[in-house]
């Protein structure tokens, strides 16, 4: 019987991301979608390793990860001093765009957060998707500073 071995793997490092609606004014610069995907966990607004959305309803931000990965966790790290926003997300995985990804099967919710900036947020079980949506179903400006995407990749022979 042959066993194949797999690792975990950041594959959102290889994405590309987009946001519903992107903050307007000075902040502007430190509010891309891509800053979240950048490998930095700074979780400070002003130093440029995060997105922020304009506060609005249904806000969203999505990776495309530009292949299809069995992904086993989430890890997201939030904006420092504005944690309680972020309460009620939730993570949706898939293949599809429609609706923003939001159609897609959900990963997670997000609960309370409290003062820890860096969470993982594990599938209930592996999800295969291309997609992977943060989306938050209230009036709030939705801000991340990282995610990473935790797929199993087989390791090389």
């Amino acid at each position: 019987m042959e066993t194949t071995c797999a690792t975990e793997e950041n594959v959102a490092l290889r994405g590309k991301a987009t946001q519903s609606t992107i903050r307007s004014g000075s902040e502007t610069v430190y509010s891309h979608a891509g800053n979240a995907i950048d490998g930095n966990q700074d979780s400070l607004l002003e130093h440029g390793s995060c997105f922020h959305t304009l506060n609005a309803t249904n806000s969203w931000w999505r990776v495309d990860l530009l292949q299809t990965y069995i992904i086993a966790s989430v890890t997201i790290t939030n904006r420092k001093n504005a944690e309680e926003r972020i309460r009620g997300a939730q993570i949706h995985i898939g293949n599809s765009l429609e609706n923003n990804g939001i159609d897609n099967p959900q990963c997670s919710v997000i609960g309370s957060w409290g003062a820890v900036e860096t969470k993982t947020f594990q599938c209930e079980q592996p999800m295969s998707g291309r997609y992977v949506t943060v989306f938050l179903p209230k009036a709030e400006p939705l801000h991340l500073c990282e995610v990473e995407v935790n797929a199993w990749l087989p390791i090389p022979e």
